[in-house]
């Protein structure tokens, strides 16, 4: 690739710059690569899609848009069409790992290697209503988080919306006609890998524990990836009292000069804090005489009333409330959005009581550190664990939760480390392994054998610690199986047989 030709693509960083012409390749045709497609069919690039699964819709609307296209399951086919076709960017989809083929050729060559968010932040001025940008990342919490500071900023009279990770890609966003005065970008580690230089008026980083390691490649990898989202930005680094990483992160950042490092914490918050004393959420980060006073945001109680009082979901709500308030929504603004507030299903959800036992599905719980969060706020508990772990640990999780577990249901391809970790640190709870057979029967097993482990007084939570890819579309298809098999089990009375999630299967 010529210096010029790079010099081109390096220049354009906005809409209403000449992007005809440009040859650009885009990796992947999931939700986020059919949009990157679409908007640059839109400005008169010539387009190349490269994928490998059978998609006819969206195949279909590449041909409508005008867009090339070039699907193959094999590395080396798409690598030869990648070749022939010599782009000058390539857009990379974010499932795309570092030592993808493709990329590691782009790069080699020295080729613009983008993603979506890095090019959404070049075309963000289509309409003369320029959104602020508020960040959202974390190992956990980011999606509640983002939504609940969206429904903040609207509430305090913004037009904004959630969009990014969280399923609603950057780009469509970015090309709606009336335009928005804030953005609240959930940012997985993978889009933060290829962040670019974007300067946010507000960031967060909820958390910080291993994930996606088989990704990444190392912890140190991922958590550099994380700290990305405090790179620029502009009024507010928020971050987690009680995770010194997240702090370090915010002070080995480049902000822009002025920006305040607020903090968020269960315990009774500092000036330029937000925490909770004597039941009561307060706003001590953006009161005048914050060292002395503080804003009353709502009470524990109001938020068990609405089944918001568990503490990661506690975190969650402080966490966006430092963003909405940095972006000016009132005290009373907030809480009436707080107050107003429903998470995604699937999320420490509650299905109802049978035979004395709750039933909680927390399928969206990923990872070991979001399965914590969701033991940790139960004491009796028969545990419904298992799926893809991407190379995370369990046996930390399994031993400081061991007290409180009454039985374990495993299920998953992972199974083997799992039950190692249970012998290990449980080794007296009792345990019974479902071997993935048909989806279909999964869950209906796993809920029997809950079942035949719980007593009155027990809860039955599905909250998986791993992936759902190895046998279901997602965590939401895996979520809607378990409600469907507790629904039988109570006679039909437990859950929603919710829809909203689909489609998030790359969800981080």
């Amino acid at each position: 690739m010529t210096l010029a030709a790079r010099d081109r693509v390096l220049a354009l960083t906005s809409w209403h710059h000449d992007w005809s012409g440009l040859r650009v390749a885009v990796l992947g045709l999931g939700v986020t690569g059919f949009s990157v497609a679409d908007t640059l069919c839109e400005l008169g690039s010539r387009v190349r899609v490269i994928f490998g699964g059978v998609d006819p819709d969206r195949e279909q609307l590449l041909k409508v848009i005008g867009a090339e296209q070039a699907q193959s399951l094999s590395d080396a086919v798409q690598l030869e069409s990648l070749r022939e076709f010599d782009p000058q960017l390539v857009v990379v989809s974010p499932g795309y790992r570092p030592d993808h083929p493709l990329t590691v050729w782009a790069e080699q060559r020295g080729t613009v290697v983008w993603g979506d968010i890095e090019l959404g932040w070049r075309l963000r001025d289509k309409t003369d209503r320029l959104a602020d940008w508020l960040c959202v990342t974390g190992t956990n919490g980011k999606t509640t988080t983002t939504q609940l500071t969206a429904h903040m900023l609207r509430a305090g009279g913004l037009r904004a919306a959630p969009v990014g990770n969280i399923g609603v890609p950057i780009l469509d966003a970015l090309r709606d006609p009336q335009g928005y005065d804030a953005l609240v970008v959930e940012l997985s580690s993978f889009q933060l890998h290829r962040l670019g230089e974007i300067s946010p008026y507000a960031s967060v980083c909820l958390n910080i524990a291993d994930d996606h390691l088989d990704w990444h490649g190392s912890s140190r990898s991922y958590r550099e990836a994380k700290a990305k989202v405090y790179e620029h930005t502009q009024v507010a680094c928020v971050y987690n009292r009680a995770d010194p990483a997240t702090e370090q992160m915010v002070e080995e950042a480049d902000v822009i000069e002025g920006a305040r490092a607020i903090s968020f914490g269960l315990d009774a918050p500092p000036a330029s804090g937000f925490g909770v004393v004597e039941g009561i959420l307060v706003d001590r980060g953006f009161h005048a005489a914050r060292h002395n006073e503080a804003f009353e945001l709502v009470t524990l109680d109001e938020l068990a009333e609405r089944s918001l009082q568990a503490p990661h979901l506690v975190q969650d709500i402080l966490a966006a409330s430092a963003l909405a308030r940095s972006r000016g929504v009132e005290p009373s603004e907030v809480a009436q959005a707080i107050l107003s507030f429903h998470p995604d299903p699937h999320r420490a959800q509650r299905l109802g009581i049978f035979n004395g036992v709750i039933w909680i599905d927390d399928s969206k719980a990923t990872n070991a550190h979001a399965a914590d969060a969701s033991l940790r706020a139960l004491e009796s508990v028969v545990w419904v664990v298992g799926g893809l772990l991407k190379g995370g640990d369990l046996s930390d999780l399994v031993r400081d939760n061991a007290h409180r577990l009454r039985g374990v249901v495993v299920i998953g391809s992972d199974r083997t480390a799992v039950l190692e970790a249970l012998l290990r640190h449980a080794p007296e709870v009792p345990r019974i392994e479902v071997v993935p057979g048909e989806t279909e029967e999964t869950m209906t097993l796993a809920v029997a054998a809950a079942a035949s482990l719980a007593k009155a007084g027990d809860t039955v939570v599905l909250s998986p610690a791993a992936a759902s890819m190895d046998q279901f579309s997602d965590y939401a298809d895996r979520g809607r199986r378990f409600q469907a098999a507790v629904r039988v089990l109570g006679g039909g009375d437990a859950g929603d047989d919710d829809t909203s999630a689909e489609g998030r299967g790359s969800k981080q």
